[in-house]
């Protein structure tokens, strides 16, 4: 027989505390009623002895010490799981907000998942061709890979998301196995619109669930839900064999979410503020995406986060990147210079990209190509600094080379339409096209048969 509790101790924040409770659990569901016969969902985040603390969904307007009822469901917090969630958009805690009609399923699923055991990954290894060539030559999206976006507030990286879920190709995915569950925590009103609008009109949310906690929703349904998403892509990879892209806006809210209800619960703050568990929060999220060795499925995580002021040491880009596999990092400069997609290529790395490139995935000169562009770019940074110092007229013929090539890098290589989609073979060899502008002698990371394979020789410079 279930208790019900007349009677509060203290309404705090989104937090409310009971005290003389037993029998309760960690993560269960609570239901709250109010006296005027709403009835809300909390669940219950510490408990002290006799003392339990429960977060409210809706928030606790309205909500006083007299003036409600609450029983202890006996159950975390779960959301009903079938295909018919592809093509539907849910909220934080896995309601439909699209008008449809609720999921009907047996199939229930606690959000809570746990990260997958190293024991049980299959090594990921397939590339995922996105289209934009900055990301498919330099920074390589491979299947099963955690790789996040290190963008800042105004900068286009809702734009490049909307683009990689559009474009995304996985090798051996169909419509009928691929999937893309779309996040979003803490975005306004028209972002979320932007999306919705953004998939309907390149034809794929038919096979996109989204998850959408807007900036005026509750912080505590914000904690759930990255959750909720990762739980519907673990079914979907998990149950039915499906390749299943996730990306979860902005992190940085979740965090701050965090934050703001660990301040409630009167905790001892680390760094910035946030709590000291902040870095193992974020892995029971980061690290539930992969592949297992005994099913087909798998689960690409691009987690975005907006660094505040474009401060990459922050606690959260810095946390994500000791738990991911790499970073895209977005650039002020180039985007102020109207460059999309902006993404800044010296800072951005994708550690898995050896085990994805080459002849048996994409082409045989992927990884020096790479290479090279690397190099090049990087001395053009050198090369910038001096001509500031003594003007470009007083460089060297070579010198001048190089800057033309980082003119070219950026306003052709990097820089493409927003709904441009190149294969892979069209911007491997757009690299050597534009790596071409430098004398074979300056190409010091390539191996002479590819030289002679793909350099474009008597190109005008």
């Amino acid at each position: 027989m279930k208790k019900e509790y007349l009677k509060l101790q203290k309404v705090e924040g989104p937090l409310v505390v009971l005290s003389n409770i037993k029998d309760v659990a960690y993560g269960e569901i609570v239901s709250i009623k109010v006296d005027d016969g709403e009835v809300r969902k909390g669940k219950v985040i510490k408990i002290d002895g006799d003392k339990v603390i429960v977060q409210v969904f809706e928030g606790t307007s309205g909500i006083s010490t007299d003036n409600t009822s609450v029983k202890f469901l006996g159950e975390p917090q779960t959301i009903p799981l079938s295909k018919e969630i592809l093509g539907r958009t849910f909220n934080g805690v896995g309601e439909p907000i699209d008008g449809g009609y609720g999921i009907l399923s047996s199939y229930k699923q606690n959000i809570n998942g746990r990260p997958i055991n190293p024991v049980a990954r299959r090594y990921p290894r397939n590339f995922i061709q996105t289209g934009i060539s900055a990301i498919d030559a330099l920074m390589t999206l491979i299947r099963g890979q955690k790789l996040p976006i290190f963008s800042g507030n105004g900068i286009a990286h809702k734009e490049l998301a909307a683009q990689i879920i559009s474009q995304a190709k996985i090798e051996g995915a169909t419509s009928d196995n691929f999937a893309v569950v779309f996040g979003a925590m803490g975005v306004r009103h028209d972002d979320a619109d932007y999306f919705i609008k953004s998939f309907e009109s390149s034809g794929v949310l038919d096979h996109v669930v989204m998850y959408i906690n807007t900036a005026d929703d509750s912080i505590v349904e914000r904690i759930s839900t990255p959750r909720c998403a990762l739980t519907a892509a673990e079914y979907l990879a998990f149950k039915h064999n499906m390749h299943v892209l996730v990306i979860l806006m902005d992190m940085t809210s979740y965090a701050e979410a965090l934050r703001e209800i660990s301040s409630a619960k009167e905790e001892v703050p680390s760094r910035k503020g946030y709590p000291g568990y902040l870095y193992s929060d974020l892995s029971t999220i980061y690290e539930r995406a992969g592949m297992l060795k005994e099913s087909e499925g798998s689960i690409t995580l691009i987690p975005i986060l907006t660094m505040p002021n474009d401060d990459i040491t922050h606690p959260i880009p810095d946390l994500t990147g000791f738990i991911t596999e790499g970073q895209i990092v977005l650039n002020r400069g180039l985007n102020q210079k109207s460059i999309y997609p902006p993404i800044d290529v010296l800072p951005s790395l994708s550690r898995l990209m050896k085990d994805g490139i080459g002849a048996d995935y994409t082409r045989e000169d992927h990884g020096d190509l790479q290479s090279q562009l690397f190099s090049a770019y990087s001395k053009v940074q050198d090369i910038r600094s001096l001509s500031q110092i003594i003007g470009e007229d007083d460089l060297g013929e070579i010198d001048r080379l190089y800057l033309k090539f980082g003119r070219e890098f950026e306003n052709k290589f990097i820089a493409q339409g927003r709904t441009e989609n190149r294969s892979v073979k069209e911007t491997l060899d757009l690299g050597w096209y534009i790596l071409s502008i430098l004398p074979e002698t300056e190409l010091d990371r390539m191996k002479t048969e590819l030289i002679n394979k793909y350099y474009v020789k008597n190109r005008e410079r």
